[in-house]
């Protein structure tokens, strides 16, 4: 799939092509609770962008909103055409299928009209259970799973997928330093082979300091700053 060397950050990101998605003066509200005010953001092929802010600054809202699977309340959001780039979430409620084992989670991502054949897709399988540690739990069931194994399961299974486009919401939250690096890793690498295109909500700002791409900060449910990390 990729070479992968243990604990090396990989600063290099795929070429910056067209723009995907569009936000025109986004807003969303909750009954009284404005959610999202008056948001303007491009998101571009190839890009890598780390969404940060506390929580209750609009991170999952924002995320929901620019994937479709929320309206805002005024403004718009333009979208490419959905049978183009297919888009895969990782929302924070992960949607595992907590009776089935960690493996058949996985296996439901497999579509043969993206892979030449399943032998490639078992390769990728075990090659990202292997990077993350999980392929001697991959017997176990979701719901006899930690937070982190569940998060990792959620990763890969997106991954899997071969997304043009990942939404995650803070999809690390259950990990130390160590594992939510090994994953920054593996979104670079898929980032510069397959063109994967990140909007990455996180908390850990130190961490994506770390890596190449921009950084996209809220605050109340608007958009405060978007540009290099080093400046914020």
């Amino acid at each position: 799939m990729f070479d992968f060397h243990k604990n090396q950050a990989m600063n290099f990101r795929a070429s910056v092509g067209p723009k995907l998605f569009g936000a025109e003066n986004i807003s969303v509200k909750f009954g009284q609770t404005q959610a999202l005010k008056g948001i303007d953001f491009n998101l571009h092929q190839g890009e890598i962008v780390f969404l940060t802010g506390v929580s209750g600054a609009g991170k999952t809202t924002f995320l929901k909103t620019l994937g479709g699977f929320l309206e805002p309340t005024s403004g718009r959001v333009v979208r490419p055409n959905p049978r183009k780039v297919f888009t895969a979430p990782i929302f924070q409620d992960l949607k595992l299928f907590e009776n089935q084992t960690c493996e058949q989670n996985l296996l439901s991502s497999f579509d043969p009209s993206v892979y030449k054949n399943r032998k490639e897709f078992d390769q990728d399988l075990m090659e990202l259970a292997r990077i993350l540690g999980v392929n001697n739990r991959l017997d176990l069931k979701i719901k006899n799973a930690n937070g982190g194994l569940k998060q990792k399961i959620a990763f890969m299974r997106a991954l899997l997928t071969r997304p043009d486009v990942l939404l995650a919401d803070e999809p690390t939250a259950a990990l130390d330093f160590e594992n939510a690096r090994k994953m920054f890793d593996i979104l670079n690498l898929y980032n510069v082979k397959q063109g994967l295109t990140v909007v990455w909500a996180t908390h850990n700002k130190e961490l994506a300091k770390k890596f190449t791409g921009r950084m996209v900060h809220m605050d109340k449910g608007k958009l405060i700053y978007s540009g290099h990390a080093c400046f914020i």
